[in-house]
């Protein structure tokens, strides 16, 4: 017979919104299970050098800051779980959810914490040189290439986001497009078009991404002409791919509101969603800002939802006894 595990707030995704959650909801009384998912720690265990997380003066390691967020975690009160959620029922509290192994969890509050994934072209090169100078966040890496060539890959919003916000590191900016209009909005290209330090290259698909040097890292992004097939060669030592984020809600299809992208729906300045009693935080619900340090903070806020949320539903609970 399959376990079930109780809890007054349950989390799904242990990255910088789930531990800061787990974090404020132990501190407030909530005994929080934090249900860790495929990729426990989220996407830092894939960062090398983080340097722009407060709190510290040099150089960390992604992986090393997950482990002491955790710590932390588990330190005032939070247990940690590793399992993935496959099935989840809103309708009714307690929340009911399973997990891959048949686990049952029930919680009167539920915190969505499960994240985003940075869209890739998928390419070989591609995944040999993520952290050596392949990278899908500009504002999360730019500073390791100021004064460098940087390409970034991409026609929509984030891609004209990112290649204005690398003109704060570099004077030699190239967004590369496989199209011959972009998709961001018209505002944005216009700042584009207007900065000095950008130039746009139309037509062109990247082929590979080309390493070099020792310690090895990109020198040069390979490109084929998607109208002639002409293959070219761009040097630079920085490549961002900026293609969009897949929001990790395809658990949530049905059960809660998503926007039009997939995101999670919230109220306004809260981490509420659709479905009293569950809350949403991190890159899950915010398709804008995307860092560790905003996740943290909304991963607060969604304990801090919890916790009013439980202390309304008791004292509604006991007006009515």
């Amino acid at each position: 017979m399959a376990a079930t595990i109780s809890t007054r707030m349950l989390i799904l995704g242990s990255g910088p919104a789930g531990l800061s959650a787990a974090i404020y909801g132990a501190r407030a009384g909530l005994a929080p299970i934090v249900v860790q998912g495929i990729q426990p720690g989220g996407q830092l265990t894939i960062t090398t050098d983080v340097e722009n997380y407060p709190g510290f003066a040099d150089v960390i390691q992604g992986p090393w800051l997950m482990e002491q967020m955790q710590k932390q975690a588990e330190h005032v009160g939070a247990k940690m779980v590793w399992d993935t959620i496959v099935e989840v029922d809103f309708s009714r509290r307690p929340f009911r959810l399973v997990g891959d192994g048949g686990t049952v969890y029930t919680g009167d509050t539920i915190v969505i914490a499960t994240g985003a994934q940075a869209r890739w072209l998928n390419l070989p090169s591609e995944e040999h040189l993520k952290g050596r100078g392949v990278s899908a966040c500009a504002t999360c890496d730019g500073f390791f290439y100021r004064g460098k060539k940087v390409a970034v890959i991409g026609g929509g919003n984030t891609a004209v986001e990112e290649a204005i916000y690398m003109t704060n590191h570099s004077h030699d900016v190239t967004l590369i497009h496989r199209r011959d209009s972009l998709r961001a909005e018209k505002i944005l290209q216009d700042r584009l078009f207007a900065h000095p330090s950008i130039n746009v290259l139309w037509n062109k698909e990247v082929v590979q991404f080309v390493g070099g040097g020792q310690p090895e890292g990109l020198v040069a992004v390979e490109l084929r002409d998607t109208r002639t097939g002409e293959v070219s060669r761009l040097e630079a030592e920085g490549g961002f791919v900026a293609i969009g984020h897949s929001p990790a809600t395809e658990l949530f299809k049905g059960k809660i509101a998503l926007d039009a992208d997939g995101y999670i729906k919230v109220e306004t300045g809260t981490t509420r969603t659709s479905i009293d009693g569950v809350f949403a935080c991190g890159d899950v619900m915010d398709k804008v800002y995307r860092q560790a340090v905003t996740a943290a903070g909304t991963g607060c806020m969604a304990a801090l939802d919890c916790e009013r949320f439980l202390a309304e539903a008791e004292f509604e609970a006991s007006v009515a006894a």
